[in-house]
C-alpha cells in the first residue's frame, strides 16, 4: 500500500491531539505534495527541475558575488525540501516506494547543483583565496548550533505541510533551511582544487538534509500518519540512529571549532602586534577553514616581511597552519605555513 492510500483518519495517538482536525491535511494531500513520483508527474518533475536548476544558478552566482541577498533568493525558491520530507513521509508510513524514490531524487539533485558549481567555479579569478568570500567561509565549518537550527527549521516545515492554517511558513523555512547554497558552494571549491572546504559544505548539507528527515519524522509520526504500529516504531527508530549520525561528528566539529577559536584570538593578536609599525594599519578579520588563516589587513603603507609574523606564531598555533593575507583591493599575499 503506498503512502497516498492510508486513510488520513487512521490509529493516531494522544498527541495528535496537537494537529485540530479540521486543519490536518488527508495523507493522500500530503503525499501529493512531497511524491514527484504520484499524480501529474511531468509538470511536478519539469517544475521541480527547473526551479532547482534556476536556484543552482543564483546560487552559484550568489557565492561568486559574495552576495547574501542572492543567495537568500536561491534558497526561497529551491525544490529540495519537498522530496527531502517525502523520504520522512516514507519512513512513517513504511512506504518504500516513496522512499527510494525521494532518495533517488535528492541524490540527482545533489550531483546536478555541484556539477553548475563546479562551472561556475571558472569564473573565479586566479590566486583569489575563497575563505576570503563570506559565503564560503560561513558555509565550510558546520557546527552543533547549525544542527539545533535545522532540526527547529525541518519541524516547523513538516507542520507546516501537516497543516493548512500554516502552510505560509513555509517561505520562511525555505530561507532558513540552507539547502542549495553548500551545494553551490562544494561545486565552486572542487572546481578551485578545495576538496577540503568541498567537503566541509557537503557534512553542512547532509546535516541539514539528516536533520529534515529526522524533524519530518517526528512530526509526521506524531501527528499520527504512520500506517501502523509497526511503522510508528520503525520511525521512532530512525529518529534515534539519525540522532547519533548528527550529534557525533558535529558535537567533535564543535569542540574542533572552540580550539578554532583561540587559535584565532592568537593569530588575531600577533596580526595586530605585526602591524603596529605601521602608521594607520589595522587587522579588520582573521578567519580560519581548512588549515589556512586568512587576514584581512588594512595598510596604507608597505607591511613588515611576513617572516616576522609566522616566527612570531611559531608555538603559538599548530605547525602547517597556512596564512594568508588580504591587504588593498584584494591583493593578497601568501606567506607560507606556520613552522
Amino acid at each position: 500500500m503506498s503512502a497516498a492510500e492510508v486513510p488520513g483518519t487512521q490509529r493516531r495517538d494522544r498527541w495528535s491531539r496537537l494537529l485540530p482536525a479540521g486543519q490536518r491535511r488527508p495523507i493522500a494531500e500530503l503525499a501529493d505534495q512531497v511524491d514527484l513520483t504520484a499524480g501529474d508527474q511531468a509538470a511536478k518533475r519539469s517544475a521541480f527541475w527547473s526551479m532547482l536548476a534556476l536556484s543552482a544558478v543564483i546560487a552559484a552566482a550568489g557565492v561568486l558575488a559574495d552576495s547574501t541577498a542572492t543567495v537568500i533568493g536561491a534558497m526561497i525558491i529551491a525544490p529540495l525540501s519537498r522530496p527531502i520530507m517525502g523520504m520522512a513521509l516514507g519512513i512513517v508510513t513504511a512506504d518504500r516506494r516513496l522512499l527510494r524514490q525521494s532518495a533517488g531524487i535528492v541524490t540527482a539533485g545533489i550531483v546536478t547543483v555541484v556539477g553548475i558549481g563546479v562551472i561556475a567555479s571558472l569564473a573565479v579569478p586566479g590566486g583569489v583565496h575563497l575563505l576570503a568570500n563570506s559565503q564560503v567561509s560561513g558555509r565550510t565549518a558546520p557546527r552543533l548550533a547549525d544542527l539545533i537550527a535545522a532540526v527547529a527549521t525541518g519541524v516547523a516545515g513538516a507542520v507546516g505541510l501537516s497543516r493548512r492554517d500554516v502552510s505560509d511558513v513555509l517561505p520562511g523555512v525555505a530561507i532558513a533551511i540552507s539547502l542549495v547554497p553548500p551545494l553551490a558552494v562544494a561545486g565552486v571549491c572542487v572546481g578551485q582544487g578545495e576538496l577540503a572546504l568541498a567537503g566541509g559544505a557537503l557534512v553542512l548539507f547532509a546535516s541539514n538534509v539528516l536533520s529534515l528527515v529526522l524533524a519530518g519524522t517526528a512530526v509526521f509520526a506524531t501527528y499520527g500518519y504512520a500506517r501502523r504500529t509497526r511503522g510508528l516504531a520503525r520511525a521512532y527508530v530512525t529518529i534515534a540512529l539519525l540522532m547519533v549520525v548528527l550529534l557525533v561528528p558535529l558535537g567533535a566539529n564543535t569542540a574542533a571549532n572552540l580550539l578554532v577559536n583561540a587559535w584565532t584570538n592568537r593569530i588575531t593578536a600577533a596580526a595586530i602586534r605585526w602591524v603596529a609599525p605601521v602608521p594607520g594599519a589595522e587587522v579588520r578579520t582573521v578567519t580560519i577553514a581548512s588549515h589556512t588563516a586568512l587576514i584581512d589587513v588594512l595598510a596604507p603603507q608597505p607591511l613588515p616581511p611576513a617572516g616576522t609574523l609566522l616566527d612570531a606564531l611559531h608555538g603559538q598555533v599548530p605547525a602547517g597552519i597556512r596564512i594568508v593575507i588580504t591587504v588593498a583591493n584584494g591583493r593578497q599575499i601568501d606567506a607560507g605555513s606556520v613552522r
